[in-house]
């Protein structure tokens, strides 16, 4: 679908809730099917589209991105936590924590252009927890993850997901779930996951 020449407007938009392949997606697909907006690119985050704004405008895209649980980010400082919220995502969730040569911080500060002193008052200020703890839940997800595979050893998740030993993966697993690693992996019970966006 191409938007009418006439006042076609180019935006990118930043979205809240994104959390997965999945919602990259659905963005697309809801947005596209409305027959008005050219969607050019999608990421965790974040659309740039196309659009007629005679025809529709931030409030109808709004509304689209409502419906399927997503939310419209309009002032600045939401936006930037949700960039930052994405980048762990898409660092800790999906790319494994690869990127270990960085330190979390200068990683955020890199890829969002901030100093992370910055970045941590936003998020301090914005959100009911700190920005240090908010990385820790987050790696203690994927951890739970790797764990259900069954496939590495607690030493190889310990590697790949950047901490200094398998003592202090355990340490901080057992401060974020109550539960030691050993009860985690023995006791089906326990196996509850929690969904990335309520972290």
């Amino acid at each position: 679908m191409q938007p009418h020449t006439l006042n076609t407007k180019r935006q990118e938009i930043y979205i809240k809730n994104m959390v997965c392949d999945s919602c990259i997606k659905v963005v697309r697909w809801e947005l596209e099917r409305t027959g008005f907006i050219q969607v050019d690119h999608v990421e965790l985050g974040k659309a740039l589209l196309q659009y007629n704004d005679g025809v529709i405008n931030l409030e109808f895209i709004s509304a689209i991105l409502q419906r399927n649980g997503f939310e419209l980010i309009t002032d600045e400082e939401t936006r930037l936590i949700e960039q930052v919220k994405s980048t762990m995502i898409q660092l800790i969730i999906f790319e494994n924590n690869t990127n270990q040569i960085l330190r979390n911080s200068d990683y955020l500060a890199q890829k969002l252009g901030y100093s992370y002193s910055h970045i941590s008052k936003v998020f301090n200020k914005k959100e009911t927890t700190t920005l240090e703890k908010y990385i820790i839940r987050l790696k203690i997800e994927k951890v739970k993850e790797l764990i259900s595979y069954d496939e590495l050893s607690l030493s190889e998740i310990s590697f790949q997901m950047g901490y200094s030993s398998v003592a202090h993966l355990s340490g901080q697993f057992k401060q974020v779930t109550g539960h030691s690693v050993q009860d985690y992996k023995k006791n089906f019970q326990l196996n509850n996951r929690t969904s990335i966006n309520k972290i």
